[in-house]
């Protein structure tokens, strides 16, 4: 009894371990050529038109999509991109009005120019906790965003150019009915969506079986 206990023991262990590496389930199927239609700004994207596209649908007030940028993207740069396998878009997701105001501002600084626009983006992630969690957060994200070369009153003239801010808030809105996101950071690969904070391993997982060797 005590070796058959034993057994068994050592069954539901693996069973759970297997549980655990399983590849992410999706949450629903997306229309993917509906989804890659251009938006109202220069799509955020690097790597090849002939990767497969990977969208990550990310908010700058996300400690998540802050972790993802800083840990994991790297990695998938290095192992997908760089190789030419994948094409990685970053679609602005605005939680709130402070994300709103930070997209708009690296729009600014960016311009036309999409790797300036996706720099200054990984410098919001990377300075985060000291902007996006203030009761005054403006002149700590101002601060932030200074080695930009953004100064304070092209910062203010860029927050009231509702044009642009309209055009920021139209990428979320079109998220929320194209992917019905429920929070960030959300990715969409292959026609289908998966929430929450992804690890490399599991888009080694999803990825494999789409990317050529």
């Amino acid at each position: 009894m005590k070796i058959r206990g034993l057994v068994v023991a050592f069954a539901l262990g693996l069973a759970a371990l297997s549980g655990a590496q399983a590849a992410p389930q999706p949450e629903q199927t997306v229309n993917m050529a509906q989804l890659l239609t251009p938006g109202p700004l220069p799509e955020l994207s690097i790597g090849p038109a002939s990767g497969v596209p990977l969208i990550e649908y990310g908010s700058v007030t996300c400690p998540h999509c802050a972790d993802f940028d800083r840990e994991t993207l790297p990695k998938l740069k290095a192992a997908y991109v760089d190789t030419g396998k994948v094409r990685y878009i970053f679609r602005e997701f605005s939680r709130n009005p402070l994300d709103v105001a930070a997209f708009t501002l690296a729009r600014c600084v960016g311009g036309d120019d999409t790797p300036k626009t996706m720099a200054t983006i990984e410098l919001l992630f990377a300075t985060q906790d000291k902007w996006a969690f203030t009761d005054n957060p403006l002149q700590p994200l101002l601060d932030a965003l200074r080695p930009t070369g953004l100064g304070k009153e092209k910062a203010m003239v860029c927050l009231k150019d509702n044009a642009l801010i309209g055009k920021v808030r139209a990428i979320t809105d079109n998220a929320e009915k194209l992917v019905k996101i429920q929070g960030t950071p959300t990715f969409v690969l292959n026609g289908k969506s998966y929430g929450g904070e992804l690890s490399m391993q599991d888009l080694t997982d999803l990825l494999k079986p789409l990317v050529k060797p």
